[in-house]
């Protein structure tokens, strides 16, 4: 098939883990298309592999509500920026990743200009508002989903979709073998360690942070020897932790740009939801899952979300394989004593790790970076 050699593919890319994705997916089309030119939204990810990043999406990478309307002013400013751009830069295709609402907006816009408009991860049209899927089916020419079980859902409706399976299963790897990794973070393998992951928003941070360390300060009351860990996401700036971290007694080395590394290291983990607690999973390390929204977020979310489960590990499981204690339920003690369990109960922690086994077996093999690209291309290339 003859291919045009100066594609220009427009990315549109909310949060962290967007960022991550989109970066995968640019770094295999330019494996097939070597001139081809990225551009849009997104964050350092993004930019290292080589997109001209017009719009850094670290401003308003928020989750909720509450959370949303506070920043409402800026998304918009955002959302009409990259309208503009689409109209200057008259793209072959743009790219939506994740961050749903804003880009279903933008699809919706692209698609009256004319530009072939590709969404890459499902809303999850499976724990609220399955009616989605047709909005979606208007103002997009595919749907890329990363869970096999979503694919019905549009099928249904006669929506383009196509799996391309989740992209972690492809990024989730260590640098190092775990050893190495023990002397290069100055660990001991004779003590337990422990990670903690407060999330990858500043808004996760200041929720969930706090309680998580005041749960470490009580661990080391029952067991000394305990080390912690933390992972710092790239979308969080040392002062804010550094902030936390002063404050407390607990001894946490903060790790940057190796977050594989350091959870391969870990025997449990306090994690926030989402991607998180997926990428821990694919590293079969036993978890509690911990999230708070602001009060309304919540409030609304019991009423509208048809779902028993916030952790990707339990929703894929389709049953509760680790903890979650959400909202009221996330407590210093709660905390504390599922790490405590985890730690010295090795029956109850092989039941863990076989489940999370089964979750790993599920996503299957991979690929999923390298899917999207051809995806891309396949769009790119019809009717050339």
């Amino acid at each position: 098939m003859n291919k045009k050699q100066a594609y220009k593919v427009m990315f549109s890319a909310g949060e962290s883990s967007g960022d991550q994705h989109a970066a995968n997916m640019f770094k295999e089309l330019q494996k097939q298309l070597p001139d081809i030119t990225g551009l849009g939204m997104g964050g350092t990810k993004m930019q290292q592999a080589g997109i001209d990043i017009r719009y850094d999406s670290s401003h308003i990478a928020v989750i909720g509500l509450v959370e949303v309307l506070k920043h409402y002013g800026e998304i918009r400013r955002a959302l009409k920026k990259i309208q503009n751009l689409v109209v200057a830069e008259k793209p072959d295709l743009l790219v939506c990743v994740d961050y749903k609402e804003f880009n279903l907006k933008l699809a919706r816009f692209a698609k009256k200009q004319g530009v072939k408009v590709l969404f890459y991860v499902s809303p999850q049209v499976w724990a609220w508002r399955p009616g989605r899927v047709v909005t979606y089916g208007k103002a997009i020419d595919m749907m890329a989903v990363i869970f096999p079980f979503e694919m019905a859902y549009y099928e249904a409706e006669n929506v383009p979709v196509t799996y391309v399976g989740h992209p972690s299963v492809d990024k989730v790897h260590p640098v190092r073998s775990k050893s190495e990794d023990f002397s290069k973070f100055s660990l001991h393998d004779a003590y337990p360690v422990v990670g903690i992951l407060p999330g990858s928003r500043v808004n996760e941070i200041n929720r969930m942070l706090p309680v998580m360390l005041e749960a470490a300060e009580q661990l080391i009351k029952t067991n000394p020897s305990i080390q912690f860990i933390m992972p710092q996401a790239d979308s969080i700036s040392d002062e804010l932790l550094q902030g936390y971290l002063q404050a407390t007694s607990a001894k946490i080395r903060v790790i940057k740009h190796q977050p594989y590394d350091v959870i391969q290291c870990c025997d449990a983990i306090m994690t926030t939801s989402g991607t998180a607690s997926l990428e821990i999973a694919l590293l079969q390390i036993p978890m509690v899952i911990a999230y708070r929204l602001s009060a309304i977020t919540y409030f609304l979310g019991k009423y509208l979300v048809n779902t028993k489960f916030i952790g990707l590990p339990n929703i894929i499981a389709g049953k509760g394989i680790v903890k979650e204690l959400i909202q009221h339920d996330v407590s210093v003690e709660k905390l504390s004593s599922e790490i405590n369990k985890i730690l010295k109960d090795k029956n109850y922690k092989q039941k863990i790790l076989d489940e999370l086994a089964l979750v790993k077996e599920k996503l299957g093999k991979g690929g999923g970076s390298k899917n999207m690209a051809d995806l891309a291309v396949k769009m790119l290339v019809i009717n050339e």
